[in-house]
Parts: C-alpha cells; structure tokens; sequence
C-alpha cells in the first residue's frame, strides 16, 4: 500500500497576505544589494509614477475632507493628554535618579535639571 500524505488545507487570504509581506520584506534588500538594482528600480519608478499619481488623485479629495473633520478632535485630545501627563515630573525624577546613580558608582556629580 502507498504512504499517502495527507493534503494541507487552503491557505486563508490574512495568511497568504502575511507570508507575501514577509517575503517582500526578506528579499527586498538581497534585491536591493545587488549590482544594477538602482538602474532598475529608477527605470521602474519612471514607468508606474504617472499610474500611480493618476489612481491616488483619484483618493486624495476624499481623504483630504476625512482628515479636516478628525483633525480637530484628535489635536484636542492630544493637548489635554498633555495637560494631564506630569512628563515634566516624571523627567525631572528619572534625570536624578540616573544622577544618584552615577554618584553611587564614584562617578562625576550630575548636575540637576534645569527649571523649565
């Protein structure tokens, strides 16, 4: 009787785009180490840019009016983010902390942090 083996099962679409972009990112610099690869990455790019410029025109308005109507609360989001955040405090700690440190070791004094 023949050994059979059995059969894989079909690869779903996350799994084949995954694979695809970690090919892409393993032999994208062997490609790029070879002799000629700039000649021909130029050439390329001289090619597909104009089809390229012509189907992102295409996006761009509608992209453009989504980022005008998210910007505003993303950036007041943001700036009460960093209303609340004590990083000047927290800065300031891990500067003296690193100071006590180095002095611990016989190392130079550190100076302490200028006032902001």
């Amino acid at each position: 009787m023949p050994i059979r083996v059995p059969k894989l099962p079909n690869a779903k679409r996350s799994e084949v785009l995954l694979i695809g972009a970690a090919g892409v990112g393993v032999l994208t610099p062997l490609y790029m180490i070879m002799p000629g690869a700039e000649e021909r990455l130029s050439t390329q790019t001289t090619k597909w840019a104009p089809r390229w410029e012509k189907n992102i025109s295409y996006f761009t308005p509608g992209v453009e009016k989504g980022v005008q109507r998210v910007e505003p609360p993303i950036s007041r989001a943001v700036q009460r983010m960093d209303e609340r955040l004590p990083l000047e405090r927290m800065a300031k700690s891990v500067h003296t902390g690193i100071g006590k440190g180095i002095e611990r070791f016989g190392g130079p004094k550190v100076p302490p942090t200028p006032a902001v």
